[in-house]
């Protein structure tokens, strides 16, 4: 996820499903037992309901309150997990916040809205953060649903100042009845990379009036800093805020610098020097990323919120570090990943906190098939100079390590935040004759959507896209990865593969980024769906493959495509049922990589299961024959671009159902178009018109809902699917 605070954002912000709504009222009960301790009982957080209480707070008493958090995120952070990091900076700025500003009547946006865990525990959420069993009554970012100080509900980057914006316009134009007093934007150097916070920035120069600009400048991004704006940044810092040029005047706005953006009284005093200001303004205050973690005590077993006192070198326990300015080309230190002993300053590893029960677990998909893509290409660097691997941020959440980086060179090229151009840079890449890949998460490709069909598509640009995180997950609302087989399968000119193996995975990788000219090369774009939990867990334990057992023929080689039915058996014989490919497709050397692979012949029942599915559709196969004696024909579609024909053709013999199984939205998805094609192609003999099911998501948001509870939701389990097929005999 990406960081208002500079820190980015990552999908695995992920909590259990709750009842937030129910639940809120409850939030203000704070049990005494789990507040931080510090040798008395005059807690301060577990008094705070609201900003009120903050404002009642007497001056001496804001640093002990910015202490009991820093100890209660550390504590939540070794528990839950989270984007402690973020937070841990924030801490002293959103107290001043809260103590010199009136939310909600004046209005706070939380750019990304990751590091808002402290803005939650002073409107009335602390007992979220302090108690263990209400650890799950909070999203991980913003959510009006959950406090009306909440303004949006965001888990992407850049746009905060855009929304202030349009907050600061309604306010002008409908005057004191519109309930809006000051309008402030926070948002961070990782975020301001972002090209709408350009945007936003050209706006609120022209449109004036009260509009208040926090820029939390922590020297760190996700995997560092990456843009020409950050060298005039890091001069304003040295120079404490007089250096030229500046990118703010520059756009014509005010400028306030805060060189101690972790001392609590001198952000206060900011803060209320620019409230009720007439014009627009920046207030530009230098943090520390994870301010806290190195003044950390070593426990040797969290099992509570209690946390033990914490001994730090500063009021509100930041303790010093030399953990900056790092002259090593990616501008961190050198953790590995985004989840491994985090720390203070500019550190990759604070981004994103894993929970101790999760330490020592096996490398999640993202990791697991990002790691294995990386050490497919990197081999090609020395002899293909135009071989280049793009991560616009979150290279360590998608397996991109440290070490790859460094070993990469000019070979791989962080953009920052910034999905839109790395599409674009990538297309002219590609039209220079290059091999780009473009690797992030599948939610947040959706901010590329014109770049994927302009200056991807429509100039036939070889570019290659990792979509991570596709399909159904428990992420929050904002990270969702049910509609990219929505998006890129309708993409005119573009091939989406989604491979079911390692093995296929990297095939599929092989094809997509053979060098242009080469005889197999596909003539324009192809997106390579990442392989999810279920894929991976089916490739740990083949029990989970009941028909392969993970065994599966290689991908037909003949130019020949032949469709045979076998009478004696009423089904089809995988052994000569190729797929077809489209003329168009041959023609551009797409051969057969459109393929569908036939896994198990059969009869009465095809199972299509795409993708992630794939595991269901065995399962559920491997349970038919078990429960009702029928040898189902199992399919593998490999790809969602375009339908294979001769399979679907052939599958009217001695098949009175095709299933498809798919982990994403269902409308305008895959399924649907295999329903229409029998609908399409309707032969007068009605026995060889096969009754059609599809199995997938809703179009919904869903919201930090368990995968196997959105299965169950969505029917896509062994017993729904195989009740529904049975009922229809």
């Amino acid at each position: 996820m990406r960081s208002a605070s500079g820190n980015g954002f990552d999908s695995s912000d992920s909590f259990a499903v709750s009842g937030a709504a129910e639940r809120t009222a409850r939030l203000h009960d704070i049990p005494p037992s789990i507040t931080p301790s510090h040798g008395d009982d005059s807690h301060l957080l577990s008094r705070i309901a609201s900003p009120a209480d903050v404002k009642a707070l007497a001056p001496n008493e804001l640093a002990e309150l910015c202490r009991e958090i820093r100890t209660t995120l550390l504590a939540y952070g070794h528990q839950h997990g989270g984007h402690i990091g973020s937070n841990l900076g924030m801490v002293e700025a959103t107290v001043a916040l809260h103590r010199v500003f009136d939310s909600p009547r004046d209005r706070i946006v939380f750019d990304v809205s990751h590091q808002s865990y402290v803005h939650k525990m002073l409107t009335g959420r602390a007992a979220a953060y302090l108690d263990p069993d209400r650890f799950s009554e909070v999203t991980g970012f913003t959510n009006p649903d959950e406090s009306k100080h909440d303004q949006f509900v965001l888990g992407h980057t850049g746009t905060s100042i855009s929304l202030a914006c349009g907050l600061a316009k309604t306010r002008d134009m409908e005057g004191p009845n519109s309930g809006i007093g000051n309008v402030i934007a926070v948002i961070g150097d990782g975020s301001l990379s972002s090209g709408v916070a350009f945007e936003g920035l050209n706006n609120a120069a022209e449109q004036g009036g009260n509009l208040i600009i926090v820029f939390n400048d922590n020297e760190m991004s996700i995997a560092g800093d990456f843009g020409g704006m950050y060298g005039p940044l890091a001069r304003l810092r040295a120079s404490g805020g007089t250096a030229q040029p500046n990118l703010f005047n520059a756009f014509g706005l005010d400028y306030r610098y805060v060189e101690a953006g972790n001392d609590v009284s001198a952000l206060v005093a900011a803060f209320e020097e620019v409230r009720d200001i007439d014009h627009p303004v920046v207030v530009h205050i230098h943090t520390l990323k994870g301010a806290g973690y190195d003044g950390e005590e070593t426990h040797a077993d969290l099992q509570t919120a209690s946390a033990s006192p914490v001994s730090f070198d500063s009021p509100t326990g930041v303790h010093p570090t030399d953990n900056v300015n790092h002259s090593e080309p990616w501008h961190s230190d050198h953790c590995n990943l985004s989840d491994h002993e985090p720390h203070e300053g500019q550190c990759e590893a604070s981004h994103w906190q894993n929970p101790d029960a999760a330490i020592g677990k096996p490398d999640d998909p993202r990791k697991h098939y990002g790691k294995m893509a990386m050490a497919a290409l990197e081999p090609r660097f020395a002899a293909e100079p135009g071989l280049v691997v793009i991560s616009p941020a979150t290279p360590g959440s998608n397996g991109i390590t440290h070490e790859f980086r460094e070993r990469a060179g000019a070979h791989y090229v962080d953009t920052g935040i910034t999905e839109s151009h790395a599409v674009a840079y990538a297309a002219g890449i590609a039209r220079a004759g290059g091999t780009p890949v473009v690797a992030t998460t599948a939610s947040f490709f959706q901010r590329a959507y014109d770049q994927f069909f302009q200056e991807m598509s429509l100039n036939r640009s070889r570019v290659t896209v990792l979509d991570f995180l596709g399909g159904l997950s428990g992420s929050d609302n904002t990270h969702s990865g049910a509609y990219d087989v929505t998006m890129f399968s309708n993409i005119p000119g573009a091939t989406m593969l989604v491979p079911t193996s390692a093995r296929d995975y990297l095939a599929d990788l092989a094809w997509a980024t053979a060098p242009a000219g080469s005889a197999d090369a596909p003539a324009g774009p192809v997106v390579i769906r990442v392989p999810g939990e279920a894929i991976l867990t089916a490739e740990r334990d083949a029990t989970l493959l009941p028909v392969t057992g993970g065994q599966i023929a290689d991908r037909p080689q003949s130019t020949s495509l032949p469709v045979s039915v076998s009478s004696a058996s009423g089904g089809i014989s995988a052994a000569t049922v190729r797929g077809t490919v489209s003329v168009t497709a041959q023609r551009a050397g797409v051969r057969h990589m459109l393929d569908w692979r036939v896994n198990q012949t059969g009869s009465h029942v095809a199972i299509i299961g795409l993708g992630n599915a794939y595991p269901l559709a065995e399962q559920t196969a491997a349970a038919l024959s078990a429960d009702y004696g029928i040898t189902a024909t199992v399919i593998d579609p490999r790809q969602c671009t375009s339908l294979d024909s001769d399979v679907l053709e052939s599958l009217r013999d001695g098949h009175q159902q095709v299933i498809t199984l798919e982990d994403g939205q269902l409308e305008g998805g895959w399924g649907e178009k295999v329903t229409a094609y029998y609908a399409n192609h309707h032969v007068s003999d009605g026995s060889r018109n096969p009754h059609v099911l599809n199995f997938g998501a809703a179009k919904e948001f869903t919201d930090r809902v368990p995968l196997g509870e959105l299965n169950e939701r969505y029917g896509l389990t062994v017993e729904q699917v195989t009740e529904a097929i049975t009922r229809c005999f």
